[in-house]
């Protein structure tokens, strides 16, 4: 005959299990929303790896000043995100230090400040690529809350919504 307390320990032990699991996974998720994620650029190109080794699957390379998003450093290599949800390995080496920011939306509305009722400066179309001009470490360090300045390749200043762009 089975001991009648035998399937009530393994659920009570089970069920503690999931609760520190799920509250070890809660603490993460909101040390990582406090910090916010942490944003790369590369340098000149870059080759996306299906694994942390020069021997793995290559599986496309990222043009000069591509903005992606780091998952897991791990020696030489970074884990990273790009724009487009694409997830593979690239050395460490191949980063650069300058921020970059992609559009995401069809076309993003650049300001003069950081307003909606402020003048349009430009208009930045889909994958265009804007360089960072204020020292933001994340989305929750902008001078202006839910804004950041950004500066075009052809010299053009102005704000622009965090929604609408990768890399921040």
């Amino acid at each position: 005959m089975a001991h009648p307390f035998r399937g009530i320990a393994r659920i009570g032990v089970v069920r503690v299990v999931r609760r520190t699991a799920s509250a070890a996974l809660a603490a993460l998720c909101a040390a990582t929303a406090a910090h916010g994620a942490d944003y790369r650029t590369t340098g000149d190109v870059a080759v996306l790896f299906d694994a942390p080794s020069a021997k793995a699957k290559p599986l496309f390379v990222l043009g000069r000043d591509t903005p992606l998003e780091v998952i897991v450093p791990i020696e030489g290599w970074i884990k990273v995100r790009d724009a487009g949800g694409s997830i593979g390995w690239v050395e460490r080496r191949t980063l650069g230090e300058r921020r970059m920011l992609v559009v995401r939306v069809p076309a993003a509305d650049v300001r003069a400040a950081a307003d909606d009722a402020s003048p349009l400066v430009f208009r930045a179309e889909q994958n265009v690529l804007l360089e960072l001009a204020e020292p933001a470490a994340s989305a929750a360090t902008t001078v202006a809350p839910g804004w950041v300045k950004v500066k075009h390749r052809d010299g053009q200043v102005g704000f622009v919504r965090l929604p609408q762009v990768f890399g921040l």
